[in-house]
């Protein structure tokens, strides 16, 4: 059953008078209100008046160009009426609608009437869900849907022909051309702020199929592919919805250096108590792979110029200043400088047993050994408890240069303030601008071992996991850099 909506359109007046009451002095000449008080005048309005002189000076306003007040009689303003087949409201999740154009010549603009007499609306496979993110390209507008990517030509044929160009406009489908689909079942989810793009290429998220994609010439290439393909299963998948809440998964693309910028946030987290649950990550592509995580969780992302911002409850934030502290993205998320990492792995001569004796680096002052860890040798029998366990060769913590040196009369870990000449070094020492250190064994004992932790020294296995990260006493928050790092090794029981 149709129903005929009305939408009504009231005048608006305004009552004022020019120069103040000659009975208030106090005024001047300063313009007064009669009636209502409107603006406060410690607001910036004008004082009232209730002792007005109705014999000079009063103004009428209308709100309309053309109101007519100065007639016999007027009008409460134009009425509209719609007549709507269907008066309730709709939600079309697949549809686009465009409205009528701006000529900047001639002032009209018509970008907020929808003529229902027109045919304005262009419509998806429903079946490939709602769209989710529309973005223009030159004559193209990529159309992404939860489950689908779509590509359609912009006529501009009639933005320039309002302009007076001469080409005649018969059809208003000329306006968003065919939906082309690109080939392969993938969407954008329901995460459109993953998207981000740079030049022709775009990027963004599937969760739908736990993957990272990238648009470009055409063809929708998975980035997650590159060596990451568990990490992102996991994480997409699983990792990031809590109680089957959706996490959020947030891009941006980083002018400073060419990257994608990804962050996924796990769902049911408190924000503002800065829990952990979330992993930003960057995708570069002159190496074509995932280059290193982050310990910021933003909001937003964008660059501007040939900066990088990110946006952290309301605040915008510069990324790469050398104004500010490095290690240290947000001031207000915990007030700590958090360190930063590399893990990487010792895997010279693949199948020969090794025992690693040593480690060095090339680079800056304040690098610390957390961790340097050999492969597991396999499950073993642990019989005072009857489980199943895995042995492997573990290394004490390795101090940095400054952070292990220390005297006979000061322990290491203090840092320099109380040490006198000549120092020692429980950690990293420096040799013809190389730091080195011995590895020292911190393992348990495993099955038929007689000699294990301390009483022996290095690292015994087919390779060794790594992590080097910055200390928490060298130049806090300054510029750390880190070229090499190596390991002098020899062959085991003489086993090839």
């Amino acid at each position: 059953m149709a129903a005929i909506v009305e939408v009504k359109y009231f005048n608006t007046f305004l009552l004022k008078k020019v120069n103040a009451n000659i009975t208030s002095p106090s005024y001047g000449d300063i313009p007064v209100w009669n009636g209502s008080n409107g603006i406060p005048v410690d607001k910036g309005g004008y004082p009232s008046s209730t002792n007005a002189d109705v014999g000079n000076n009063w103004v009428i306003e209308e709100s309309r160009i053309n109101g007519g007040y100065n007639n016999t009689t007027v009008s409460f303003g134009a009425k509209a009426y719609l007549v709507e087949e269907e008066p309730n409201s709709s939600v079309r999740g697949n549809s686009m609608i465009y409205s009528g154009i701006f000529n900047s010549r001639t002032g009209i603009n018509e970008t907020n009437v929808f003529s229902v007499g027109d045919n304005i609306v262009k419509s998806l496979n429903p079946s490939n869900g709602s769209i989710q993110k529309l973005h223009a390209e030159n004559t193209n507008l990529t159309i992404f849907q939860e489950l689908k990517i779509n590509k359609a030509l912009i006529n501009k044929d009639a933005i320039y022909s309002a302009e007076g160009s001469g080409t005649a406009v018969t059809q208003q489908n000329l306006v968003i051309g065919q939906i082309v689909p690109f080939p392969g079942k993938y969407g954008i989810s329901k995460d459109p702020q993953s998207f981000a793009f740079y030049g022709t290429a775009k990027y963004f998220s599937d969760k739908n199929n736990n993957v990272i994609l990238k648009l470009v010439g055409g063809q929708i290439q998975e980035i997650s592919a590159a060596n990451m393909i568990d990490y992102f299963r996991d994480r997409l998948g699983t990792d990031i919805n809590v109680a089957g809440v959706p996490g959020k998964i947030i891009g941006g693309w980083d002018i400073y250096n060419k990257q994608y910028v990804l962050s996924t946030q796990e769902s049911g987290k408190n924000e503002f108590t800065f829990e952990e649950g979330y992993e930003t990550l960057t995708w570069d592509e002159n190496i074509k792979g995932w280059t290193s995580f982050f310990t910021y969780k933003p909001d937003h992302m964008f660059s501007l110029g040939n900066k990088f911002y990110s946006v952290k409850f309301g605040s915008l934030y510069e990324h790469y200043s050398l104004a500010g502290v490095r290690n240290k993205f947000y001031p207000n998320d915990g007030g700590s400088i958090k360190p930063s990492s590399i893990t990487f792995v010792f895997n010279p001569a693949v199948s020969r047993s090794k025992n690693f004796k040593t480690v060095d680096y090339e680079g800056s002052n304040g690098w610390q050994i957390n961790s340097f860890v050999s492969d597991l040798t396999g499950k073993n029998l642990n019989y005072s408890n009857n489980n199943w366990v895995d042995f492997q060769d573990t290394s004490a913590l390795i101090y940095s240069y400054v952070q292990g040196t220390y005297d006979s009369a000061t322990p290491a870990n203090t840092g320099t303030s109380a040490i006198v000449l000549p120092f020692n070094y429980a950690g990293f020492n420096r040799k013809e601008n190389k730091y080195v250190a011995n590895l020292i064994n911190n393992s348990s004992a495993a099955s038929g071992e007689i000699a294990f932790g301390s009483s022996m020294s290095g690292i015994k296995g087919f390779f060794a996991t790594v992590t080097i990260a910055t200390d928490s006493v060298t130049d806090v928050g300054g510029e750390k850099e880190l070229f090499a790092v190596g390991s002098e090794y020899i062959a085991n029981n003489g086993y090839q």
